[in-house]
């Protein structure tokens, strides 16, 4: 590691080269920082550090989410830097989707000093606890002084706060910066001393090393026969090596002979021959009643969170079954509140599971159901000529490129995903806002997992989700990679069609379908965007078969959410009723 050099033009420089550092010897290598006075020497020390990618973005609440999205490729903590006063209020949306999600974030709202607060200065607010309980740990720094005693707390803190982003668990950070004058970097003579005599700068760094998660061992004797009648269920949680992953599960249902449920954003299905036992259409196969009767297990092995179908998670709730739910999180993480141990170290698992002694007629059904419900919604799907969302969905998982990171938006889209996404071999790598659940960010997240990734990434998302975060577009100048935006446009909020509430109309159409007439051409131009109109289903493979190696582009697709529903409904209908 290159020896430090601190910066000791004023005591504001010595202090912000000293926090820099810090990050950068914790593992820490993308900053985005928002404009502002405060946060100058922050912002200065980062932009020159030789190991950070410094990224200033306009809008506090886009950077938020393009952090996230980096964050989420990385699986490193991100920095967020902003100025004092609203600014840091804007991050809200991302912290909380970074908490519920998972995602390393680490918050650095500069401040004015103590005595600048309470007394109707500028740009001054009470960011004591800014974002409540939606962060790992929160701390307000000391006002920057050049003594080694000091500096030694400020390194130790940091480092704290970066081991915070990833344990127990992964999530947010907030660390709140105050500083007094002079912000630039202007020599005043207060830092010189100290910073050039009497700290060994050799030493103080060298026990700092990068901060990973620590792994953890089975915590908990597995409660159940070999002969148990089991499900595997893999839910939507990002997974950091997907392959790693996918090998994990493939092992443990060939150990237990057990079907594999699979949710949609969960890598499994686009690496579909590695896991025998492979289930796409449980939501399909539990919308009959006697199949969901019959199919109900005593067990249940969760691994990645519960899924995003709200058919399989009722009948999960509804089922007397024993829970072994894996995370590494310490937090409660089953939101069904069923007969649940938590267990962590997954790799551990398959050296304490009972072998299954041959194939289960347990197994056998579910097996049955499945090639009978994907080969019809295939032929279904393959034969629909109309622009039907969920094809889309179906096609994308065909012909993206190998590998293509994909980033899924919440609302309709997401559960497309789930319906519709068939087995493949293509290892797609999904990502999602599923902490929350929320359409928050959805375009700045997409660009943040786009940014420096190897491959042409690509975004599926719905019209209100993407104007939602609209001013994502304006980090296209920074984008350093490829952004390819599915856009499923059919003016409004397709997802409230399938809602109790779009019985009654009025309100409905006004105030839940919420419905648009934005000209997305004109958007995508205003922002310098490639914007193409896809004709047909043909064009649309075309297009999404190969992806470009730089830039942005939407690719648009009208169609009708209500007849959209109506299909959905009637394939759902159909299929479910020929498996009886």
């Amino acid at each position: 590691m290159k020896s430090y050099v601190p910066d000791v033009r004023n005591v504001n420089t010595l202090w912000a080269g000293v926090m820099v550092e810090t990050l950068a010897r914790c593992g820490v290598n993308h900053a985005v920082i928002s404009p502002g006075s405060r946060s100058t020497p922050i912002t200065m020390a980062l932009v020159q550090h030789p190991r950070i990618e410094a990224i200033p973005v306009l809008d506090e609440r886009s950077a938020g989410f393009f952090a996230l999205g980096i964050a989420k490729q990385q699986q490193r903590p991100v920095v967020l830097v902003c100025t004092s006063g609203t600014a840091g209020a804007n991050y809200l949306p991302a912290l909380i989707e970074a908490q519920e999600s998972g995602v390393p974030l680490l918050v650095i709202t500069a401040d004015r000093p103590p005595e600048m607060r309470a007394c109707a200065s500028g740009q001054t607010i009470d960011q004591q606890k800014l974002f409540g309980g939606h962060v790992n740990f929160y701390h307000e720094l000391a006002v920057p002084e050049p003594g080694e005693s000091l500096l030694r707390y400020l390194r130790q803190t940091v480092l704290h706060a970066c081991e915070r982003t990833l344990r127990p668990h992964a999530g947010p950070v907030h660390l709140n910066a105050p500083m007094r004058d002079p912000l630039a970097p202007d020599p005043d003579g207060g830092a010189a001393a100290a910073g050039a005599g009497g700290i060994d700068w050799e030493s103080f760094f060298t026990h700092l090393r990068r901060v990973d998660r620590d792994a953890q061992s089975v915590s908990r004797a597995v409660p159940f026969r070999a002969d148990a009648a089991g499900v595997i269920v893999v839910g939507p949680e990002p997974q950091p090596q997907p392959d790693v992953f996918v090998g994990l599960v493939g092992d443990l249902a060939r150990i237990l002979g057990w079907p594999v449920l699979t949710d949609g954003l969960s890598p499994l299905r686009n690496h579909g021959a590695e896991v025998p036992n492979l289930v796409t259409t449980a939501d399909t196969i539990l919308r009959h009643p006697a199949a969901a009767a019959r199919l109900v297990p005593e067990v249940v092995l969760c691994v990645g969170g519960w899924p995003t179908s709200k058919v399989m998670r009722g009948w999960i709730e509804r089922s007397p079954a024993h829970i072994l739910m894996f995370s590494e999180r310490e937090d409660n993480r089953d939101a069904l509140h069923g007969r649940t141990q938590h267990c962590s170290g997954l790799a551990a698992l398959a050296q304490v599971l009972p072998a299954a002694s041959g194939r289960s007629d347990f197994e056998r059904q579910w097996a049955g159901l499945e090639q009978a419900c994907r080969k019809a919604l295939d032929a279904r799907l393959a034969g629909i000529e109309e622009m039907f969302e969920g094809k889309a969905a179906w096609l994308l998982a065909r012909h993206l490129p190998v590998d293509t990171p994909l980033f899924v938006a919440s609302s309709m889209p997401v559960r497309d995903v789930e319906y519709f996404w068939p087995p493949n071999e293509r290892r797609v790598h999904p990502f999602s806002n599923r902490g929350a659940n929320g359409i928050d960010g959805t375009l700045s997240t997409a660009l943040g997992i786009a940014h420096g990734a190897p491959l042409p990434a690509a975004l599926l998302t719905g019209d209100l989700a993407l104007l939602h975060d609209s001013n994502g577009f304006l980090l296209r100048p920074r984008l350093k990679g490829s952004l390819t935006v599915v856009l499923i446009n059919n003016r409004g909020g397709g997802i409230f069609e399938h809602l109790p509430v779009a019985r009654f109309d009025p309100p409905f159409e006004e105030f839940w379908a919420t419905p648009q007439s934005a000209d997305f051409g004109l958007l995508c131009a205003a922002h310098g965007v490639e914007h193409v109109r896809v004709r047909d289903w043909t064009h649309f493979t075309e297009l999404v078969s190969s992806l470009p190696a730089a830039g942005m582009r939407v690719l648009e697709l009208q169609t009708d959410r209500k007849a959209d529903a109506a299909t959905r409904r009637k394939l759902f209908a159909e299929i479910a009723a020929g498996i009886g």
